[in-house]
């Protein structure tokens, strides 16, 4: 007897089912704002991911950066299970440049004190 496993699943699918991401619907809405990256271009809610795609997640001012290892069979995962899914490539946090450096001289219009 053989198994037969779905090799692909939607990518709102897999960061739902992994724990990357809580929501399907929040997951659709970070595809959609180009937050989500497979293998450096940006990706639809849509789009097929695949065991060894590397995908990126902007948030706020972080990056993440995981590679995946397995699709589930099943779009339910157990927590344990779920982390197995992917392993973490990289994880950076950015800092915004503007709220480092303050208002540059002669820039009146970001003075917060007017």
């Amino acid at each position: 007897m053989t198994f037969v496993f779905n090799c692909n699943m939607r990518l709102d699918l897999f960061l739902k089912s992994s724990r990357l991401i809580l929501r399907r619907s929040l997951a659709q809405e970070f595809c959609d704002a180009g937050k989500v990256k497979i293998n450096g271009i940006k990706a639809k809610s849509s789009r097929e991911v695949k065991a060894g795609d590397e995908i990126e997640i902007r948030r706020s001012n972080r990056i993440l950066r995981v590679r995946v290892l397995e699709i589930p069979a099943t779009k339910q995962v157990s927590r344990q299970a779920a982390s197995s899914l992917f392993e973490v490539v990289s994880e950076e946090i950015c800092s915004d440049s503007l709220l480092e450096r303050g208002p540059e001289a002669g820039d009146s219009k970001i003075n917060p004190t007017t």
